[in-house]
């Protein structure tokens, strides 16, 4: 019964000699080695203060039941594990340059093995002192050096594979975002040389109406320009910008175009990426207005479902037959951010109906965006 109650008490100790971060801490690990490690090893007053209460207690207890040998093999084992923690954990905290998992480990089989060293001379003094039997030096040093290195070894790895995961998903995110800004510098010249093109033409032959162009064009610029380089903008921010760009086309083609925008208020806030919807409408105007003769109508709709966003472009302009509707810059671009954003939760349809209308949907995961 007493050595029962006394091993329990020494998995106790042992727990909160060596305790596992917590997990807001475990959820935030850093890319540093010196900051995973004090991340990992390090302890608050409160869990200093039990540690050594419950050290006290077990050594008490021990002498109280004549129980040397138990004690023995237990500050043989509990000795080098605590030294090397707390050596390992002060030296990351003084050292704030070269801080690098190589120095970690070479740190953690020094201080283990000179730790051992000592707790086996503490040993076999204790053993002598007690005229008990125990360990020979060798097994008693084995045993130290595997307690230790397992105890500590086994979290430092796993430790270093999550650091080494989260520095691989910066990397990713950094990249993602130089991709995304490469993909954007391409979408934005591609509407600007559009619409100056047109108020070329229009200079040509209706300066009034190309006049009018140019300050839709200015009004546009001065709601779109701050969010261009965003990586993010909301339903209600692109559907006014593909609005103000209708606007201007509309004066181009004159009759001969008619657009019209269907969305609840109750979407404007859900994120959708920028100019996503600006490549949709420009498709829509170059390939459906521009090669049909007569009038053509354009509709811009957006709706949620079963935790998606729809967003749909359809115009009774040329259709597929008559276009290569699909293969140009904006279109390419917008399936390579497609990707590069929601990989395979994302999807882009281009189809025609039974009432040959054109139609592209853009379908997205609903996420909510504070404007």
């Amino acid at each position: 019964m007493k050595l029962t109650s006394f091993s329990t008490l020494v998995t106790a100790g042992k727990r909160l000699l060596w305790h596992s971060p917590s997990k807001r801490r475990a959820q935030h690990i850093a890319d540093d080695a010196g900051s995973a490690v004090v991340a990992l090893l390090g302890f608050s007053l409160p869990q200093l203060i039990l540690s050594i209460l419950m050290l006290a207690a077990v050594i008490l207890l021990a002498i109280q039941w004549h129980a040397q040998a138990w004690l023995g093999l237990f500050g043989l084992l509990a000795f080098p594990l605590c030294l090397t923690a707390w050596t390992l954990l002060l030296s990351m905290r003084l050292l704030k340059k070269g801080r690098n998992w190589l120095l970690v480990w070479f740190g953690l089989l020094s201080l283990s093995c000179l730790t051992s060293w000592a707790a086996v001379q503490a040993y076999e003094w204790w053993v002598n002192m007690n005229e008990s039997e125990g360990l020979t030096s060798l097994q008693a040093f084995v045993s130290a050096q595997m307690f230790t290195c397992l105890l500590l070894g086994l979290p430092l790895w796993r430790t270093q594979t999550q650091s080494r995961d989260v520095q691989i998903a910066n990397l990713k995110q950094l990249a993602l975002a130089a991709e995304l800004k490469a993909l954007q510098a391409q979408v934005e010249p591609h509407f600007l040389y559009n619409t100056l093109a047109n108020s070329r033409y229009l200079a040509r032959h209706d300066p009034d109406k190309a006049v009018q162009m140019l300050d839709h064009l200015i009004a546009y610029l001065q709601s779109a320009l701050p969010d261009l380089r965003q990586p993010m903008s909301t339903v209600g921010r692109e559907f006014k910008l593909a609005e103000n760009y209708l606007a201007l086309m509309a004066i181009r083609f004159g009759e001969r175009m008619r657009f019209q925008l269907d969305y609840v208020p109750e979407i404007t806030d859900i994120a959708l990426p920028p100019m996503m919807l600006m490549s949709l409408v420009e498709n829509a105007v170059q390939h459906g207005v521009e090669r049909q003769p007569g009038q053509v109508d354009i509709l811009l709709q957006a709706h949620q479902k079963n935790g998606y966003l729809h967003v749909i472009v359809s115009d009774s302009g040329a259709g597929l037959e008559q276009t290569i509707m699909g293969h140009g810059v904006g279109l390419r671009n917008l399936r390579e951010r497609l990707h590069a954003l929601y990989a395979d939760q994302a999807q882009f349809e281009l189809r025609m109906t039974p009432e040959q209308r054109t139609v592209a949907e853009l379908i997205v995961p609903c996420v909510s965006s504070i404007t």
